[in-house]
């Protein structure tokens, strides 16, 4: 695409050893090039009298490079660019010791529902895959499950992944917004540089591992392949995610309720069956109350749990055989493979059972922080589920006919009906967490484009990121009840839940290597290093549930595909939507032609013409300015954007630029939002925030250009632009290379015929003096009271509905993907006018269809 940009190589962005952005950086300059990059060139060319700074050209990139340091630069696309913002607070920061503990009830309920309840199941499906011959069989699974444990949920995910975290969001689509703000590797065209200047962003100083990082960054921005195969990656991790949604209620409350058949001997599996589809019917029912209620409820019922499963753990050790301690030596594990062979590996379709849920601790770390999730797992979760799993081994020993309920079997007689409640409880906890990363994982999806709209309701007031999405919700549902009545054999279950989790930790593992590459900036044999072990450990298990795949699992893998197809359509709809509109975008030379009325009647008011380009001026005004007999004396070009980070400041809200000469009265707004922010304020606090903006840009523009006069002073035999730096002296201090300087620029113009300036043939100095400051702050006064006039007028909303169809002669393929299966998404998902509380009366809508 001609429009789009190049990679901008002043973007060095870190991780862990970090600097907050208003720290002087380092950036690449082409050696025959000045201080003026394409990003500064659009800030300078916007105070000419025809300003055409949208139609920049790509940079050559086999210019020759250095590294220079440079302090932060000033973006007049940028509303508060004199201004340094502070950094954000984290949501957790200070709170009393009562709070604290509230909070790590919440993450027991919310993020280790999942993982604490595999006990449940675990040995039931390992030995229903390797019956055991003998107590070192026991040992050895037992050896097997206590290492799968330390290895993926506490070294890999609780001491690794964890610090992969977006600004405290986890998840697979947060691990892909960490990349895409430190590499250009979306494939949606609408990056700015200014994007870079959001606080929530992280620059990195120059590091041994920063050559490597940079090699990398450059070969994923040129690779159109390497950027296609890591949305793949991270959209078959999203799909598995959803898919985990559905088996993990399925498996948990199934098992929990397979209990009833030790204690009442008259249950069979059908009624096993019935009663789970009544409380998976009642925990979605709830799940619209919120993390925050729910979890505060449930999590000391997990708390009792955990406890519980420890202290059984240890009476069944007393009581049985101790001799199980001996599978802390993973010998047992080889001895195991070496008597069993092919039945061993078939069991580790059911061992990788014991680690489900490590990545609903990740995917669900937005609700808490990095070291309450670490600290609660490693002092309390993991002893308990060690405890737990040793105990029902020792009862095994003993007892080796019991392995198919070998849990409920090793609960001692007098507390098995508490047990059995508790039980229950914490499967339908251990559902609610994976249904909670699910929705976590879509609407981050959604922020990135990648995900048909849907209605989000945002259930804590004091969290923003404590989500309900009702369609995701009821959805999941309905698949998790066709999976229970279709597979109900608890082995079947446990097979398809391996293969979601699966799929999502290799997805992770491969996705977390790529961060340690580009952004922690680590030593290559520590990356190399996690990559063959967990990557191996994990397609090692990977290939023992595929072995299984038949026997009924195969509806998990559909489930997951069609869901991976519908993220795909739906991405690769919106991008050809995108790039069609950039290239049928209006010229600047018709703007021009048209003449500061557009060639139609200006009347009083202002129009926010919603559109989704961030440069150039949409198609859509062209089919307003035919359609209707009047246009608004005041036209803003709104483009709502979600940046790749999950919060911005409402200061840093807002960028403005002016779109055509001045008396055009056109400007473009570009409101950036975070895929963790809430979009709360109503169409008056919009409007009101907006013109605010715009009023202090225009400002901010007036001041740039006064510093830059007064900075001008005795420069006279400056004409070489390579050799025109100035430099701006902010409020706060900071100093800023503004590389060719504003006024000279502004004198260039005013030497044309149709300036309302002086004409004179030679360039002289131009001091600062009071008339000329009268003048330029009656200017600033007009333009300022021609905005208020205008929105005592009224402020319409012009809406432009764009579609796109597939050219007659596409291939087959490409009109089916486009004209029905994108066309169906778009039509039945949420509209981007729900979002705005605009009476029908301010609204204006017109439609426009794109051939691609």
């Amino acid at each position: 695409m001609a429009d789009e940009e190049g990679p901008e190589r002043g973007e060095i962005n870190g991780g862990p050893a970090s600097m907050d952005s208003i720290e002087s950086r380092w950036v690449f300059q082409d050696e025959d090039d000045s201080d003026l990059d394409d990003d500064d060139a659009e800030a300078h060319a916007m105070h000419r009298t025809v300003v055409d700074s949208e139609d920049d050209e790509e940079e050559d990139d086999n210019a020759d490079q250095r590294l220079i340091r440079t302090g932060p630069r000033v973006d007049s696309f940028d509303v508060e660019a004199l201004e340094v913002p502070g950094a954000l607070r984290n949501e957790y920061e200070d709170f009393s010791l009562g709070r604290k503990i509230i909070i790590a009830f919440q993450t027991l309920g919310v993020v280790f529902g999942d993982v604490g309840t595999s006990p449940l199941y675990t040995f039931s499906v390992m030995f229903k895959k390797a019956p055991i011959n003998g107590n070192e069989d026991v040992i050895g699974a037992m050896s097997l499950v206590l290492y799968t444990l330390i290895l993926i949920p506490l070294l890999k995910y609780v001491l690794v992944v964890l610090w992969a975290n977006d600004d405290g969001e986890g998840g697979t689509f947060a691990l892909y917004s960490l990349i895409c703000r430190h590499a250009k590797v979306s494939l949606l065209p609408n990056q700015l540089p200014s994007d870079a200047r959001i606080s929530s962003f992280r620059l990195k100083v120059p590091s041994p591992e920063l050559e490597r990082s940079l090699k990398i960054k450059e070969r994923l921005e040129a690779s159109l392949t390497l950027k296609k195969l890591l949305l793949t990656l991270v959209l078959a991790g999203t799909a598995m995610v959803i898919a985990d949604g559905v088996v993990t209620p399925a498996m948990s409350v199934v098992s929990a309720v397979g209990g009833l058949t030790v204690g009442v001997e008259a249950i069979k599996q059908d009624e096993v069956v019935m009663i789970s589809v009544a409380f998976l019917v009642i925990l979605f029912s709830v799940q619209k109350f919120g993390t925050s209620k729910v979890g505060l409820a449930v999590g000391p019922a997990l708390f009792i749990w955990f406890c519980s499963l420890g202290g059984i753990g240890i009476y069944n050790l007393v009581k049985y055989d101790s001799s199980v301690f001996k599978a802390f030596n993973p010998i047992h594990i080889y001895y195991f493979f070496k008597r069993n062979s092919t039945k061993a590996w078939y069991s580790l379709g059911g061992c990788i059972l014991c680690a489900t849920g490590s990545e609903a601790m990740f995917a669900d770390l937005c609700y808490f922080s990095v070291r309450s999730v670490q600290l609660t797992f490693v002092f309390l979760v993991l002893p308990c589920l060690m405890l737990g799993y040793l105990g029902q081994a020792a009862y095994l020993m003993e007892n080796p006919d019991e392995a198919e309920l070998a849990f409920f079997s090793s609960i001692p007689s007098g507390f098995f009906w508490p047990m059995l409640l508790v039980a229950n409880i914490a499967a339908l906890i251990a559902s609610r967490a994976m249904t909670t990363a699910t929705f976590s994982c879509i609407k981050q999806s959604m922020a990135l484009g990648c995900f048909p709209r849907l209605k989000i309701i945002h259930t804590s007031r004091k969290f923003m990121g404590q989500i309900y999405i009702p369609v995701v919700n009821w959805f999941l549902l309905v698949v998790c009840l066709v999976s229970i009545c279709t597979i109900s054999n608890v082995d079947e279950i446990g097979n398809a839940y391996g293969i979601a989790e699966l799929g999502v930790m290799m997805m992770t593992t491969i996705l977390v290597t790529i961060v340690m590459l580009l952004i922690w900036q680590i030593n290559i044999i520590i990356v190399l290093s996690f990559l063959i072990i967990f990557l191996g450990l994990e397609l090692t298990f990977f290939s023992s549930v595929l072995w299984s795949v038949g026997d009924g699992s195969w509806i998990i893998l559909v489930f997951a595909i069609i869901m991976f197809l519908i993220m795909s359509i739906w991405n690769y709809g919106s991008k050809l939507k995108y790039e069609t509109e950039v290239k049928q975008k209006l010229s600047m030379d018709l703007m021009r032609q048209l003449g500061p009325n557009l060639g139609t009647i200006r009347a009083p008011g202002i129009g926010l013409l919603y559109n989704e380009l961030v440069k150039g001026i949409p198609a859509i005004l062209g089919h307003f300015l035919t359609t209707l007999p009047a246009i608004h004396s005041m036209i803003i070009f709104v483009c709502i954007k979600y940046v790749p980070v999950p919060v911005v400041p409402q200061s840093e809200r807002f960028l403005f630029r002016r779109v055509c000469p001045k008396n055009f009265h056109i400007f473009r707004c570009i409101a950036r939002y975070g895929y963790k922010d809430v979009r709360k304020e109503n169409h008056q606090t919009f409007e009101q925030l907006l013109i605010e903006s715009l009023e202090k840009f225009i400002r901010r523009e007036a001041q740039e250009r006064s510093l830059e006069s007064d900075g001008d002073d005795g420069d006279t035999d400056s004409e070489d632009e390579s050799s025109c730096s100035r430099v701006l002296i902010a409020p706060n201090g900071s100093v800023y290379s503004l590389g060719i300087p504003l006024l000279a620029e502004f004198k260039e113009t005013r030497q044309q015929p149709t300036s309302e300036a002086s004409t004179s043939e030679e360039v002289k100095p131009v001091f600062p003096t009071d008339p000329t400051i009268s003048d330029s702050e009656q200017s600033i006064d007009r333009e300022l009271s021609f905005i208020r006039k205008a929105k005592e007028s009224g402020v319409v909303y012009l809406l432009g509905h764009g579609d796109i169809r597939a050219r007659k002669d596409s291939w087959f393929i490409k009109k089916l993907i486009i004209n029905y299966f994108y066309a169906f998404l778009r039509k039945n998902c949420r509209r981007g006018t729900a979002n705005l509380s605009v009476p029908h009366s301010h609204l204006m809508q017109v439609g426009m269809t794109y051939m691609v």
